[in-house]
């Protein structure tokens, strides 16, 4: 897959036509480092290992489906974004996974941690994130979540609306606070995404347009406020996207914007940040870039527009999450039921679904699958591997080869699920959302539990 393109494509029907499908791979035991996980390997046995820990202890200890994450890999990635991105911030996307673990990890790796909510802002605090290196995004903060990340002394409120305008400012100044605060901008570039998750665009409901006037008319407001100091703009044009040509022309218009307000208010805002969204390798086919690479092009591109304008170059910030997160974990199911279309393909059921990767159903995103409890030489087979909840589109990887002895009992693991997966895990059918099981050195620990039934009977108070 190239760079422009997006692995949540067109929907497709049940039955294609021949020919359609792309040949098998040359080995189904290889895993392909791309989309795995960095310390996932085989066993002398054909196993496959995470951090040295076979996958068939992991299913013993700790039950399928379960998510698997790499800690190292984690904070490898950490790592390499702030390396990158030397001389800007680098605030971690807490909804692609949060977790108290995480958060420690990413206090200690010097990243910063952008929330959606006052739930995922409690989480970060009680994980003792320093107020000051967080970031409080939304489309619709309610008053108590912003008297709440106001009193808590946040480092920014990224504003989505006139209404949080005032609700912000008056939050401030009943605390007889002066909150620092950026204003979401909405620059009409349709990224290369799926439309459920392309966000800059004008019709959507994220931020405050810049056609129409209305991020000059918040900022003019803003301005106007002395509870709120105003330190920069912010954009985010929508998620997985391989082509920085949408984050051109993004920064364009927003160090227009800049100008506009340096030359009506005589003020030049010293903060920019140009979001998230950055893809990963889903499949062997993806190309994601590496973080210099990014860094340099957003560098660039930010340099050459500020001097273009005659500005000076703001602080940048970006806010990658699934970039990070992404790659760093699989899902370990076990296999349930074996079930051939002749002619069409083969249904491999799994022991979770859409409960714990709704993906798939929302946005046709594309997914990888290996055999790993062993090897094997078998002929390929066209499977789907579907999930065991009542919809027909409960599917987990639409079109994969898996061995033709695959069986019941055997497990497979779908890689690259560490964004979004645990995050928007649900309980439909009743499912019990699985637990995620970080793994270092050789040791696995459970840093979110699995479900039981006493959770859900308990919610449920007659």
């Amino acid at each position: 897959m190239s760079r422009s393109a997006h692995p949540a494509g067109p929907r497709h029907g049940d039955v294609l036509p021949e020919g359609h499908y792309t040949p098998p791979p040359t080995d189904l035991n290889e895993l392909d480092p791309r989309v795995w996980a960095r310390t996932v390997t085989r066993g002398e046995d054909g196993t496959a290992t995470v951090a040295g820990i076979p996958v068939s202890r992991l299913q013993e200890e700790f039950g399928t489906p379960a998510y698997i994450l790499d800690e190292d890999d984690f904070r490898a990635r950490c790592r390499a974004w702030t390396d990158a991105f030397s001389g800007a911030d680098v605030f971690y996307a807490g909804k692609a996974f949060l977790s108290r673990a995480v958060v420690r990890w990413l206090r200690e790796e010097g990243l910063n941690l952008d929330v959606c909510s006052g739930t995922e802002l409690a989480v970060a605090l009680d994980a003792g994130m320093p107020a000051e290196r967080i970031a409080f995004h939304g489309n619709n903060k309610t008053s108590a979540e912003i008297e709440r990340a106001v009193g808590a002394g946040v480092g920014r409120i990224v504003l989505d609306s006139y209404q949080e305008i005032v609700r912000v400012a008056h939050a401030a100044r009943e605390a007889g606070k002066r909150q620092r605060v950026q204003i979401r901008v909405t620059v009409g570039v349709e990224a290369h995404t799926h439309e459920f998750i392309a966000t800059a665009h004008e019709d959507q409901k994220f931020g405050l347009a810049l056609q129409d006037g209305q991020a000059a008319e918040a900022v003019r407001r803003v301005l106007g406020l002395d509870s709120l100091e105003l330190t920069g703009l912010h954009s985010h044009i929508g998620s997985q996207i391989f082509d920085m040509a949408g984050f051109e022309v993004s920064a364009r218009r927003v160090v227009g914007l800049l100008r506009d307000i340096r030359d009506e208010h005589g003020v030049e805002l010293p903060e920019i940040d140009l979001g998230g969204g950055l893809g990963i390798a889903y499949t062997s086919d993806d190309d994601p870039r590496e973080p210099h690479e990014i860094a340099k092009a957003l560098a660039d591109i930010v340099t050459r527009e500020c001097a273009a304008a005659g500005l000076t170059v703001p602080r940048l910030s970006v806010e990658p999450g699934r970039a990070i997160v992404g790659p760093t974990a699989f899902t370990l199911y076990t296999v349930g039921t074996v079930k051939e279309l002749p002619g069409l393909r083969t249904y491999v059921s799994v022991d979770g679904g859409m409960s714990d990767n709704i993906r798939t159903a929302l946005y046709d995103a594309e997914y990888s699958v290996a055999l790993v409890s062993r090897v094997s030489d078998a002929e390929p087979m066209l499977t789907r591997v579907v999930g065991k909840h009542c919809e027909s589109g409960d599917i987990v990887v639409r079109d994969a080869y898996l061995p033709s002895d695959l069986a019941p009992g055997d497990l497979i693991a779908v890689p690259a699920t560490g964004a979004y997966c645990r995050s928007m895990a649900n309980n439909y059918n009743h499912a019990l959302r699985p637990p995620v099981v970080a793994v270092k050195d050789g040791a696995a620990r459970v840093i979110v539990r699995r479900e039981t039934e006493e959770d859900l009977l308990r919610l449920d108070v007659g």
